[in-house]
């Protein structure tokens, strides 16, 4: 059967490595793993078994310094090797005899190199093999550039190494690498991956900082010192600039694309594709590519002898007692091993974990929030659909959009990554593409990050929502709601604690929620116009203003802004019944907020004291009056008193040829009633089919309230039995009669 042929050079995709998405598999048995090497197609090829056992015997014995172009054996075993590499990846028992041949120096470079670019895991590595080629680099036999390539490949590999105990012990070997400017952006990448508290040292501050003076603010030192001043405040005690797009420079080079193709063809089923909510084990969704990508990826504790003891903290050979992420499966699991979790150091993983999702709410440490900004950050921006060129993972990319928004409603807040990812793709963003997962980040902007981005996000959202369809407007009003409801949240649960931990005093939060609410009722009367007054478009602006309506009792917030007048006429003129009973609900809820409001002000009472603009009162007032003249006392032309309200002279209305202009609007009249007021006659006047509405008077005008609310009109009910007393009632009665 011949085999199809596999190209040797995927296409390289940019962005730091997501090594973490893919689950190590294999044996690990010394006596079998270089048995069971295989194609895609699942036969054993005997002579490719017996190829790389040779090729493997071959690099482990030659000792000479052999020319690669002058040795036909030499091309053999390193093409054989490379070839196995990058189809099926390599068992643990080959990476210490190819790395202490690459780092030996007994080849030429070019030799070294393809040996490095091979080096790809089919299972694990083993921690003993990356020690001894640690070993080698101390003693310097190998090239300049064989070096940076070894430490690329250990960034790459990280999370495959089976231990890193003993790899941390060599925390000073690394640092003191440093000094080589050349290495110094990816010795700090694999310091960065390697700390720990207890390395945070009074000496390796100093250092950093006498490298900041002598280079300048890199990025790469940025993010270790960010990282000690995490585990240390009180050694690095400089002020640092804000938080960088990108920390570290790539350092996947060729073994990302050849660690995916390796996954892909193996196709083997893990364990961990399993949903981990609390005590349940039901088998995860294989649909989305991306989150299968996302899985646990080796810890740093030896898993070989686990056996079944899931319950308890294992000794697993390593200095320090931990329980591997990769075991962990229920809630109680969690609660008794809390204290001895260690999260991977590639943190994306922790993203379909809701279990090590918990830990990060239990744990406040900010370390791990630091990871996941700069990994998401690089991640986002990087492999974003719009603005990578020739990127076809577009179904990959949703996923992982849909992946990090659900874990943003898990945690209930938003990452600063993403609100920047936002920032930057937004301007090129069509509107069409990962619609709902954008516009659901959109939702979690944390008002830390907005206040400094929120320029940057409403021209280009604007400009988008207004040369998009009807759809899409109603799609960016639902997410700019459920954003200022998230901000209203964050500010009545942890009003205090919030606030202070994102540096945001409450007045910030005023300010933005004032600009937030401004914006809505900017695009919302522009939109009105161009979508013709559509009922459905209404819905979502009224749907917005329903939480603006309450923020003074209901969210803490001490704010009240009413809709602009575009949005309050056009809705109290609207023929759809839904849209006028839910504008009367939200006008009785203004009305709640600003008696609270005037009550808490004069009784000087210090919780929600707040003092409300004489022009908000002002601004209801004549809204409430427009409201009242329109659907009660049938004089809205008359005492309408607002600047872009409806008050016209009588000479003018008689223009208009309409015979009742006075009572065209009040709620029998109105074009939104009209269908009740049809109903209610039939039913009370079921002889008469003039349809006189003259009828609807006196007693029968109670009645036909009381229609009106058995109709679920409760919008129309509240607002009149709070807005309109008895006097009224009788004087409309009289009128009417």
């Amino acid at each position: 059967m011949q085999r199809r042929r596999i190209s040797m050079t995927p296409k390289h995709q940019k962005g730091q490595t997501d090594l973490s998405s893919w689950r190590k598999g294999g044996t690990t048995d010394p006596e079998k793993s270089l048995k069971i090497l295989q194609f895609a197609d699942g036969e054993k090829n005997e002579s490719q078994e017996v190829s790389l056992e040779q090729a493997l015997n071959y690099f482990a014995n030659e000792r000479g310094r052999v020319l690669l172009n002058k040795s036909s054996v030499l091309q053999k075993h390193l093409a054989a090797v490379e070839t196995i590499g990058l189809q099926q990846g390599l068992p643990p028992e080959g990476f210490e005899i190819l790395l202490s041949v690459a780092l030996s120096g007994r080849f030429v470079d070019a030799v070294n190199t393809r040996l490095l670019k091979s080096l790809i895991p089919a299972s694990e590595i083993p921690q003993s093999s990356v020690i001894t080629a640690v070993s080698w680099l101390c003693v310097s036999k190998c090239s300049d550039n064989v070096q940076l390539l070894f430490i690329k490949w250990l960034i790459t590999v990280f999370d495959f190494i089976d231990c890193k105990e003993q790899l941390r012990a060599l925390y000073g070997y690394f640092f003191s690498l440093l000094q080589d400017d050349r290495m110094c952006p990816y010795v700090s990448h694999l310091l960065y991956l390697l700390t720990r508290k207890e390395n945070v040292k009074p000496f390796r501050v100093r250092r950093l900082l006498d490298l900041q003076a002598k280079t300048g603010m890199q990025s790469h030192l940025q993010a270790l010192l960010s990282l000690y001043k995490l585990f240390r405040p009180e050694l690095v005690t400089i002020t640092l600039p804000g938080k960088m797009k990108t920390y570290f420079r790539n350092s996947d080079g060729p073994w990302k694309a050849a660690i995916n193709a390796v996954r892909q063809r193996k196709q083997q089923p893990s364990p961990l594709f399993q949903t981990l909510f609390l005590s349940t084990s039901q088998p995860r969704s294989r649909k989305r590519k991306w989150n299968v990508q996302l899985v646990i990826p080796a810890s740093s504790a030896n898993t070989n002898h686990l056996g079944g003891n899931r319950g308890k903290s294992l000794d697993l050979n390593c200095q320090k007692v931990s329980f591997p992420v990769e075991q962990l499966q229920t809630f109680p699991q969690f609660l008794q091993n809390i204290h001895q979790l260690e999260l991977p150091a590639q943190m994306a993983s922790v993203l379909t974990n809701p279990l090590l999702l918990h830990y990060m709410n239990c744990v406040k440490d900010e370390s791990i929030y630091l990871r996941l900004y700069y990994w998401m950050g690089q991640m986002l921006q990087e492999e974003c659909t719009w603005c990578v060129a020739d990127n076809s993972n577009e179904e990959e990319f949703k996923s992982f959009l849909e992946t990090i928004y659900k874990t943003e409603c898990f945690l209930q807040e938003g990452f600063c990554a993403s609100a920047e990812f936002l920032c930057n793709c937004l301007p090129l963003w069509d509107g069409c593409c990962c619609r709902s997962q954008i516009l659901g980040l959109v939702s979690w902007i944390p008002p830390s990050i907005f206040s400094e981005i929120g320029s940057q996000l409403y021209d280009p959202l604007a400009q988008l929502f207004f040369t998009s369809s009807l759809y899409f407007k109603c799609s960016v009003l639902e997410s700019l709601k459920e954003l200022l409801q998230n901000w209203l949240n964050c500010n009545a649960v942890h009003l205090e604690s919030e606030l202070n931990s994102s540096n945001t005093t409450l007045s910030g939060l005023v300010n933005l929620v004032a600009q937030l609410i401004h914006f809505v009722g900017w695009i919302s009367t522009a939109a009105l116009r161009l979508e013709h007054n559509s009922m459905f478009l209404m819905f979502f602006i009224l749907n917005f203003y329903e939480t603006v309506c309450d923020m003074y009792l209901e969210y803490k917030l001490p704010l009240l802004i009413l809709p602009p007048a575009g949005v309050f006429y056009t809705a109290l003129l609207s023929m759809d019944s839904v849209t006028l009973n839910q504008l009367c609900y939200i006008m009785y809820r203004y009305r709640t907020n600003l008696v609270a409001a005037k009550e808490n002000e004069r009784s000087k009472k210090k919780i929600l004291q707040f003092k409300f603009s004489n022009r908000t009162y002002q601004e209801y007032n004549q809204y409430i009056t427009a409201m009242v003249g329109c659907l009660w006392t049938s004089r809205v032309f008359q005492k309408d008193i607002h600047p872009q309200g409806l008050r016209m002279d009588d000479e003018l209305l008689e223009k208009t040829a309409v015979k009742e202009f006075k009572s065209s609007f009040n709620v029998v009249h109105h074009p939104a009633m009209m269908c009740y007021s049809v109903d209610f006659l039939k039913q009370a006047y079921p002889d008469d089919t003039t349809y006189n509405f003259k009828l609807i008077k006196g007693k029968k005008w109670d009645w036909y309230l009381q229609y009106l609310y058995a109709q679920g009109l409760n919008g129309l009910k509240v607002f009149i039995e709070s807005s309109i007393n008895r006097i009224s009632l009788r004087k409309a009665e009289n009128e009417e009669a």
